[in-house]
């Protein structure tokens, strides 16, 4: 046996009130901040649209084709990316993938076309893809079943953190500096976290920082031995984790659901802007609020299962009701622009309730892959929803927002373009619901053939 490794044996759960420790959300806290970043880095240009149309005189078409080749990049990153962390490990698959993705951020100061924002938007896009089977795997490991959805919710919350801090900063920098200087400044964070990371994570097995109690904690659902064969068994094929109903239920939900949160994330600042006349530092303040509402969703929507679980609800079937309940939380968001001719903030308000609502619903979602697969998979499954999730992005940009956009810009009615949008977006979680769970209507653990 490695002797870097602990000695193995059966793990006992502690009670659920015990206190065993607290370093597994040390690593939580970690993975929040890589996330953070992750979404400052992409959330960047969206904010400086309107510099950058004045700059190369883009029209909403231009800025629809750049959004399309950053969701094609990810989501083609996310088809090999999982198997990469899989097979590299947690540790340096994660680092790896947030040196690449901060090169690339930076390198946007250095464009100096439309075509060249194209292509480093395809570069963050496939090195950004990295961060999501990294942190669910992270989870995964360094958490029971029924901490996972919370831990997730807690790392998904970072989305949302960074995308308040893109709009307190981002149109700040770019005025007294100018836009290249914002990409420069932003990038640079994931080269703190990777220092912070090395320092401080190492699989539990592993860490001499973990106590024996936290430890059997952590591996309260394994079955068996927790030894250094499960830490070598062979990883999943493609072909082995499609074969499962499962695994195109995951894949169906990010289809349908992901497009949305990436509808929210490019095109909010633009549907301020253009509805009310905000631009520049002014329209910190409603796009930060909406990020606001969407970190506590993000919280909230992984504690609601914990909770439903304590009163002994079956984990799936907790799982079950909270994304049905946070399906419905999306639906006020039809009447976005109706409220915002009363007032502007009761339109900021039912698009933060949505944005919250997709927060929950993906720290839910994601957290059904570690429910269903054995951790050697869950990277890889979590990589084929990313690629699944980004091509639905790219879909409802090529069908729905360039084309829809574009004409309703030329005729001077693009509000009703947002129209349409926020009825999409208010409908597509229930979809989504009733697809994944007809075809997963109870709780099936995944059981792997070791050939792959």
């Amino acid at each position: 046996m490695n002797p870097t490794l602990r000695p193995s044996s059966p793990p006992t759960a502690p009670p659920i009130a015990e206190v065993v420790g607290r370093y597994r959300w040390t690593i939580c806290g970690l993975v929040f901040f890589a996330t953070t970043i992750n979404y400052l880095d992409r959330a960047v240009i969206s904010l400086l649209k309107p510099y950058l149309e004045t700059a190369f005189g883009w029209n909403s078409g231009d800025y629809a084709n750049i959004e399309i080749a950053f969701k094609l990049a990810y989501a083609l990153g996310m088809v090999g990316v999982g198997r990469v962390v899989d097979k590299l490990g947690t540790k340096i698959g994660y680092a790896l993938s947030t040196a690449l993705w901060s090169v690339a951020a930076m390198g946007h100061a250095l464009v100096t076309s439309t075509l060249g924002f194209g292509v480093a938007r395809a570069a963050l896009g496939v090195t950004e893809s990295g961060n999501f089977p990294s942190a669910i795997k992270t989870v995964a490991e360094w958490f029971p079943q029924r901490e996972r959805a919370l831990a997730t919710g807690i790392f998904n919350s970072g989305a949302n953190v960074g995308a308040i801090i893109a709009p307190l900063s981002v149109p700040f920098i770019a005025e007294r500096m100018g836009w290249q200087w914002a990409f420069l400044i932003t990038g640079a964070f994931g080269f703190i976290w990777l220092i912070l990371w090395f320092i401080y994570y190492e699989t539990p097995l592993r860490q001499k920082r973990l106590g024996a109690a936290e430890l059997a904690y952590i591996e309260s659902d394994n079955q068996g031995p927790v030894n250094e064969v499960q830490e070598v068994q062979p990883k999943a094929s493609w072909g082995q984790l499609l074969g499962f109903r499962q695994t195109w239920a995951f894949l169906l939900g990010k289809f349908l659901t992901d497009p949305i949160w990436w509808f929210y994330l490019f095109w909010l600042p633009d549907f301020l802007g253009k509805q009310y006349g905000l631009k520049g530092t002014s329209i910190a303040l409603p796009v930060a609020a909406v990020y606001v509402l969407s970190s506590v969703g993000s919280v909230y929507g992984g504690y609601l299962p914990l909770g439903l679980m304590r009163r002994g609800v079956p984990a799936f079937e907790a799982r079950k009701r909270a994304m049905l309940l946070i399906a419905f939380c999306v639906l006020p968001i039809v009447f976005a622009q109706y409220l915002g001719q009363l007032n502007m903030w009761l339109a900021v308000g039912v698009i933060g309730l949505a944005a919250a609502a997709h927060q929950a619903w993906s720290a839910n979602i994601f957290t059904t892959v570690s429910d269903m697969f054995p951790k050697r998979a869950v990277a890889s499954v979590t990589g084929l929803g990313g690629f699944a999730g980004g091509m639905g992005g790219i879909a409802l940009s090529a069908l729905v927002q360039k084309r829809m956009f574009v004409y309703y810009e030329r005729i001077g009615q693009l509000d009703h373009a947002y129209f349409i949008m926020f009825l999409i977006c208010g409908a597509i979680y229930l979809l989504a619901w009733g697809l994944m769970f007809t075809l997963v209507p109870r709780m099936e653990p995944i059981q792997l053939d070791d050939a792959v």
